[in-house]
């Protein structure tokens, strides 16, 4: 919007100031002067030279033939019929004479063997002065109009475009988005909108895959609690009925789990704005993240490994990027061998955290799928049996709060997998 309130004040000064010049210059260009009466002043100086140069007797008859003759209003007058100061007066003898007007204008000239006698030009100007004033009006609004509507119509443009993206999203049209535009004042708004767009697509999808996956989950523990209840209503047998209590106890603990799982997932996007971003350093905050895990690491026999530069920092929320570095490191152990590794590193303006082990890796036609909501690779079981697909949807989906990306690939150093976090960082 800024780009636009520019616009908008370099319009306005061009239109105030530039145009005024120009029309003001061509004004002084094609206006008469005062006083500047070019042809008038040579014929009454050729005539009062002339009239000096006849008998004092024969001066007014010579001029009364030369305005015949010329046919123009030129009159030989005496100094006395001229009611002026003689300051006035002395005017006559200058290059320019003495101009006086009223209704007419009329030129007085006369010469040092004239004087006090003088010759009179008598001429109406054509009205044509208060029509020409109103047309450089018009054109000086004119030219306004025609300055503000070259700088408004590209947002006009603009706004007829994402109001046009608007409706086709509102009708139903997920995929609709604005095309980016170099010539454009609105580019914030634009974005936000795009990013609006794709947020609230993403939602709706990750709604309909939640229903469909929770819809087709809860069917097996459903399914074996009728069994359960089916057969415990028809045994006798009281222990064999505490058996089937005690199963579908596991079946209804397992509905919880899951049912906790997809909730605790559909609320994440309530806690976005709750975000409070702090500065740590990443070393010290990366050797705390595989502390907390090794238990789990003891467990399955795994060896975390931790080599972050002691300069590095990271700025983010910290409660949330600790809990997708350790979704990562505890998928990785899951899956690990005998070894995990936590890295970090900087280029430019991003800080790339790296979890590696050297499991079995994932499928490359898998990488574009793992951080979809409730994918699993089919040949890769979490060994907890507890994995409903959440833990890499929920580290996209914080990398996504803090303006990053998240990517999966193969570990040259371990030789399984190797998830990269990519978060930009202001300084540099």
């Amino acid at each position: 919007m800024k780009k636009l309130y520019i616009y908008l004040v370099a319009g306005a000064l061009i239109s105030f100031f530039a145009l005024g010049w120009l029309i003001d210059f061509f004004n002084q260009q094609t206006e008469p002067v005062q006083g500047n009466f070019e042809w008038q002043n040579k014929l009454a100086q050729g005539l009062a030279i002339q009239a000096g140069l006849q008998p004092e007797e024969n001066r007014a008859s010579f001029i009364s033939q030369q305005a015949e003759q010329f046919n123009v209003t030129v009159t030989f007058k005496e100094g006395k019929t001229l009611a002026v100061p003689k300051e006035l007066k002395q005017n006559m003898l200058t290059e320019s004479g003495l101009v006086i007007e009223n209704e007419s204008v009329y030129l007085l000239k006369s010469t040092d063997t004239l004087y006090p006698d003088y010759i009179e030009i008598a001429w109406t100007p054509e009205p044509e002065q208060a029509d020409y004033d109103v047309l450089l009006t018009l054109l000086f609004y004119g030219g306004i109009c025609t300055i503000l509507w070259f700088i408004l119509s590209p947002l006009v443009k603009r706004l007829v475009t994402l109001n046009s993206a608007a409706k086709r999203f509102a009708s139903g049209d997920l995929s609709a988005r604005i095309v980016p535009n170099h010539f454009t004042y609105i580019r914030d708004l634009e974005n936000t909108f795009n990013r609006m767009a794709s947020q609230i697509e993403k939602l709706m999808a990750e709604n309909k895959l939640m229903a469909s996956s929770l819809s087709h989950d809860i069917r097996t523990p459903v399914a074996c609690l009728r069994f359960g209840l089916d057969a415990a209503l028809e045994e006798e047998d009281v222990a064999q009925i505490h058996e089937y209590l005690h199963r579908m106890e596991k079946d209804l603990n397992q509905m919880e789990d899951m049912l906790s799982s997809y909730l605790s997932f559909a609320t994440l996007e309530q806690k976005s704005h709750l975000l409070k971003h702090e500065t740590t350093v990443l070393n010290v905050y990366g050797q705390d993240l595989v502390a907390q895990m090794q238990p789990k690491f003891i467990k399955n026999n795994i060896t975390g490994e931790v080599d972050i530069a002691d300069n590095l920092k990271l700025c983010g929320d910290l409660h949330w990027l600790a809990r997708a570095i350790s979704n990562l490191l505890s998928n990785a152990s899951d899956f690990a061998h005998s070894r995990v590794k936590l890295s970090a590193y900087r280029s430019d303006f991003h800080i790339h955290i790296l979890v590696e082990d050297d499991g079995p890796g994932i499928a490359k036609e898998n990488w574009d799928k793992v951080f979809s909501p409730f994918f699993q690779e089919q040949t890769h079981r979490n060994r907890a049996g507890k994995s409903y697909g959440l833990g890499l949807a929920i580290v996209a989906k914080v990398m996504d709060w803090h303006h990053g990306k998240a990517s999966v690939g193969h570990s040259e150093l371990l030789g399984g997998a190797k998830f990269t976090l990519t978060i930009p960082c202001k300084e540099k």
